[in-house]
């Protein structure tokens, strides 16, 4: 039985780009790294070190020649902030693309997108 989600994987064209999006920009934290050559880099980040779950942003150009039948696209990630509004000002004064933030009957949602164009959406934690 599955008890919890460990890492999510992202299938991007640059890790470095995208590890410093996610940290400068969003804040994650890069919780390890290592370069094991020939484009093989493990970079493991998270909102905090002692978060749960941890996205992994994998060589996409690698990867689709390890196993060509996988599918790379963008996961739909949903985001929660406890601090909704500075998160979305701060992405906004970093030059991230944003949405508007749009009242649904579960919450307060906005979206944003990272430097492929790859969007992610953030709920307002209750």
């Amino acid at each position: 039985m599955i008890n919890k989600v460990g890492q999510l994987m992202l299938y991007v064209n640059n890790q470095d780009e995208a590890k410093e999006f996610w940290t400068e920009k969003v804040g994650f934290s890069v919780i390890s790294e290592e370069d094991k050559g020939q484009g093989i880099k493990w970079i493991e980040i998270a909102p905090t070190k002692e978060a749960e779950t941890t996205i992994i942003p994998h060589n996409k150009e690698l990867i689709a020649k390890m196993q060509p039948e996988m599918n790379l696209g963008t996961p739909s990630l949903m985001f929660f902030s406890e601090d909704f509004d500075k998160l979305y000002n701060d992405l906004l004064n970093k030059n991230v693309i944003v949405g508007e933030i749009v009242n649904m009957h579960s919450g307060r949602i906005f979206n944003f997108a990272d430097n492929e164009n790859n969007y992610y959406a953030v709920m307002a934690a209750k």
